[in-house]
């Protein structure tokens, strides 16, 4: 079995239950934070099973607290009665008062928004990877988009002379 786990290329990390791939292109990330997230019993089935979906989710500061909506976590197939749950209910997101302070300041201030980046889980715990972003406008995306290209056409001139080196 140490065979197999060596073949395997090393993880960085907790391996990510969901990602929002789409808020890296709709917002210019300022910072991430760790927050736990609050869940029902069948819906921690679900998450392991990768039934969550965070395409349009936010997170919001409300008295004191951050809520996390538009989450669509699916109602685990074999959870009936006492179990099932509304599958786009808000939730509770668990960080620190001061935490929780500074971001609502910061989100006040500014045009600023929280977007959670990934679901995931840490020490058998449900996590999510919340963001501090800034909406981006058209024309920022289509600029994000050429320097991403502009630098994958310079790293592969360089592993380009670096292959003709080794020869």
């Amino acid at each position: 079995m140490s065979a197999a786990r060596s073949a395997r290329a090393p993880t960085k990390g907790p391996r990510p239950v969901a990602t929002n791939r789409r808020a890296r292109h709709d917002y210019d990330i300022l910072e991430t934070v760790e927050a736990g997230i609050a869940l029902a019993g069948s819906e921690v089935k679900s998450l392991r099973a990768g039934k969550v979906q965070l395409r349009d989710a936010f997170a919001r500061v409300q008295d004191g607290e951050i809520w996390l909506y538009g989450v669509h976590v699916a109602p685990y197939a074999f959870a009936s009665g006492f179990g099932a749950v509304d599958p786009d209910r808000p939730r509770k997101l668990l960080l620190h008062r001061r935490e929780i302070d500074s971001l609502g300041t910061r989100v006040g201030q500014g045009s600023l928004t929280l977007v959670p980046l990934a679901v995931y889980f840490k020490d058998g715990r449900a996590k999510v990877e919340l963001a501090l972003a800034r909406g981006r406008r058209n024309y920022d995306k289509r600029h994000a988009i050429a320097e991403r290209d502009a630098r994958r056409e310079a790293d592969r001139a360089a592993a380009g002379r670096e292959r003709g080196r080794e020869g």
